[in-house]
């Protein structure tokens, strides 16, 4: 089972729910409790997560004077192109638009709860690291979450702590577990959403997922394409020099869904087969693959956009620009991690 690409069994998944879906009608309803259990554990880890990872990555970093302010300079630059191209995709095609829709009733706010967006951003700042902890009624989740990272750590109960680095390092890892469990049921969630949709509303929301995927091609082909341009106009190589010699990176990225995995490929390739310089390869390849994740921004800030056009809540500019910005810490979050964007979406679309 663990053979099998994670893209293949939610595949599978999928064509079961839809098999299950029309077969029991709506006696599917019923598959409603685990989709829901398996989208509030992605949920739960996600704060953890942004919270580890970017310690790790801040802390792990290695970067030089005017390097550093160089690749800043790119970083930004990409990032603010990328959100460009997702708002201007997202708010011409509007995809969430395509399909009749059934709206939920929109709750009324009171006067008094209106926030602008600095004030919602404010109210987010958090008044407790422990959080969740704090909650003296939910004595069973922390009974769960004890009992999930309890077994996590059996596999580094031995591993030394020299340092405060070695601590954030057992912490990542012991949360990567976890994370990887989760992740081995999002094919079952799969099946139990679409099971559950299909006999229960049909196949009328997938034509408005239809139309999100095109949204999210032509962005992602575009952002792509000015990749491609910058290299063209600020690089001493071709474009199509660049593309054949990253080829063993680009297909082990696409296959493993891990800028981490991939990490070793890129740098060898950029150094061996593109001739890019150490120091600048090193630069690109190991900072840039934690920080630069513009398609996860692109994409989860375009997937927010797309619900709330679909639920009839239309986001303005200003709203718009905290999910872009939540997006953005989410994909820093989410770095080289595979299907870490599942579980940092649940963040943004809170």
């Amino acid at each position: 089972w663990n053979a099998i690409p994670l893209y293949l069994r939610i595949v599978l998944a999928l064509f079961l729910g839809l098999i299950t879906g029309l077969v029991l009608g709506e006696e599917a309803l019923i598959f409603e409790i685990p989709s829901k259990v398996i989208l509030q554990l992605l949920g739960a880890l996600a704060p953890p997560l942004i919270l580890i990872a970017v310690t790790h990555v801040l802390m792990t970093t290695e970067i030089a004077g005017k390097t550093a302010g160089r690749l800043a300079f790119l970083l930004l630059l990409n990032t603010t192109v990328a959100i460009f191209i997702g708002l201007t995709v997202a708010n011409l095609m509007k995809p969430g638009t395509w399909s009749d829709f059934e709206h939920p009733e929109p709750v009324a706010a009171e006067e008094g709860e209106r926030l602008s967006p600095v004030e919602l951003l404010v109210q987010n700042v958090p008044k407790s690291i422990l959080g969740p902890l704090g909650d003296k009624q939910n004595i069973i989740g922390v009974i769960i979450i004890a009992v999930a990272f309890g077994v996590a750590l059996r596999s580094v109960k031995d591993k030394p702590v020299q340092d405060v680095q070695s601590i954030v390092e057992v912490a990542y890892n012991v949360l990567l577990t976890v994370l990887h469990w989760v992740i081995q049921l999002v094919p079952i969630g799969v099946f139990a959403i679409v099971a559950k949709v299909v006999g229960t509303e049909g196949f009328s929301p997938f034509k408005a997922m239809g139309a999100f995927i095109l949204a999210v091609l032509l962005a992602l082909s575009l952002q792509a394409t000015w990749y491609l341009v910058r290299i063209r106009l600020f690089s001493w190589v071709r474009p199509m020099d660049v593309l054949r010699g990253m080829r063993d990176a680009l297909v082990m990225a696409f296959s493993t869904d891990s800028s981490t995995a991939t990490m070793p490929v890129t740098y060898a390739c950029l150094t061996e087969k593109v001739g890019v310089r150490e120091e600048s390869a090193s630069m690109g390849a190991l900072v840039g693959a934690n920080f630069n994740n513009d398609g996860t921004a692109l994409y989860e800030a375009m997937s927010a956009l797309f619900i709330a056009q679909l639920i009839g809540q239309d986001l303005t500019l200003a709203q718009q620009l905290i999910v872009v910005v939540t997006s953005i810490i989410a994909s820093v979050g989410a770095a080289g991690i595979p299907e870490a964007g599942l579980v940092t979406m649940t963040l943004v679309f809170t």
